[in-house]
Parts: structure tokens; sequence; C-alpha cells
């Protein structure tokens, strides 16, 4: 299944993003009391504590097993080209969920389960903008993408989606592929930040362009005949663009982007 090409603001910020929808399938209008939430809250309450003896160090994240499927690895990128440089502290331009965001209750930090595609590992660290850029523990980050075909699981499927909680750096890892393209938008992967159980902020990373056409000649997504300019023709990113867009640097036999998302 794939995303409209209607988009619509959302949220506080610039940016714009597809029809939020209302999630539909396997998981939507989770309990309450999901796994996740009882971890929010755990988190949220000792936060404070674990914050006053923070310290730089490498995430520490819950983890499913299994690794990304095995995919040729990409040409490197000529030098200068197909990388570019992440905010160090701005605010993340807000956008819509799409109308294929499912509430899962899926704490894992590896969510290719068996998709196959160009590796893609993702450290995120979360800061509170307004205090100072500080980071911030025990805060819900949930991921979700096309695979490399541009089709979203649904129903009772359930690849490439996943959430992870913070640690006491703010940072939390994902493993996945890079997403294939659909329906005339930008290739992206959709975020969503929950700092506590009341309060949300929804967004959605792009990724360069000139990187995407040169893994695009590569299997599985030469599978398809790849638009010549995927980011091009969508004006959410040509919006949210210089905000949002991932750096990427080469990574064993894929990819690696280090990215700070800026929450109020």
């Amino acid at each position: 299944m794939t995303e409209t090409s209607k988009a619509t603001t959302a949220g506080t910020g610039t940016g714009t993003g597809p029809d939020p929808g209302t999630a539909t399938g396997r998981g939507a209008g989770s309990p309450a009391t999901s796994r996740r939430t009882l971890l929010l809250a755990a988190g949220a309450a000792g936060a404070a504590a674990v914050l006053n003896t923070a310290c730089a160090g490498p995430s520490r994240t819950q983890t499913a097993p299994g690794h990304p499927s095995a995919s040729p690895p990409p040409p490197p990128a000529p030098p200068g080209t197909g990388t570019t440089t992440a905010p160090a502290c701005v605010l993340a331009v807000q956008a819509g969920a799409g109308p294929y965001y499912l509430d899962l209750d899926l704490v894992r930090s590896d969510i290719t389960q068996g998709r196959s595609g160009v590796p893609l590992r993702l450290d995120l660290t979360v800061v509170r903008v307004p205090d100072g850029c500080r980071p911030l523990a025990a805060a819900g980050v949930e991921v979700w993408h096309a695979d490399a075909a541009g089709h979203y699981s649904t129903g009772k499927d359930t690849f490439l989606r996943g959430t992870q909680i913070t640690d006491h750096t703010g940072q939390c890892v994902f493993h996945t592929i890079v997403p294939g393209w659909y329906a005339g938008l930008a290739p992206h992967i959709h975020f969503k930040v929950r700092p506590d159980t009341h309060t949300e902020t929804t967004s959605q990373f792009f990724f360069p362009e000139n990187l995407l056409t040169r893994i695009y000649t590569h299997q599985p997504y030469a599978r398809r005949t790849p638009p010549e300019h995927p980011n091009q023709h969508d004006s959410r990113y040509r919006t949210a663009a210089k905000t949002m867009t991932l750096p990427l640097t080469p990574h064993k036999n894929g990819y690696h982007a280090t990215y700070t998302i800026g929450i109020t």
C-alpha cells in the first residue's frame, strides 16, 4: 500500500505532508496500557534523576533478533556528493503522519523484518530546543516507511515499523533499509516522538537526491524504472529539505545517518 500525493499542512511547523488520515488496519486504537506506554511512563518518572548524571556514550537500545537483508553494496558517492550536514539543534519541521500510520506496540531496533534493500543505520538524538537543546531521556521514537517496492506494511504485516525509547543521552538506534519511491512523493521515513504519554511531534526524513538515483540503480529497487528526479516534484521536500534531509555516509554495505531531532 502507498500514500496518496495529496498534501496538507500539519502541526506548528512550516512543512506539509500527506493527509494525516485515520490509522487503519492492525494496531489502530491500541490499549493505553501498551508496552510502549508503560515504558514511557516508567522512564518519565526517573528521567530527571538520570539526566543529572548523563554523559556522552553509546546508545542503549532494545533490539530484536535479525539483521537487514543482504543487498549488493551501493557504489560509494563521488567526493563532495551524496551527503548533507544535519542541523545541530533546530526544531523538526512538523508534518502529517500519512494514511498508513499504525499505532503498534513494537519496541525494537531492527525493523527490517526480512525486507531487502540497502541497509541504513539511523542514529537519532532527541533534544528540547527551548531548554538549551537538552538531551531528552525516556522519549518514545517511532519510525515507519515504505519498502524497496514502495509498499507499506498493513493488516498482519509489520515490516519497517518500530519504536525505541531514548537512553540517558537522548539517543536511540534503528536498523532499516533505504525506502523506495511511490506516488510522485519524495522518498521519506516518517517518525513520531513522544516525550511523554500526552504529547507528540510528527515529521519525516528525506534523502539526498543524487544518492537516491545511485541507490535505485541496484536491486531490489531496479525491478522498477526509477524516477529521474525522485525528490523534485514533492512540495514537502522543497519546503523542509534543508532541515529534514538525512546526512548519509557509507557504512559497511549500506549507509549510516546521525540526526538530532529538536522538539519543543
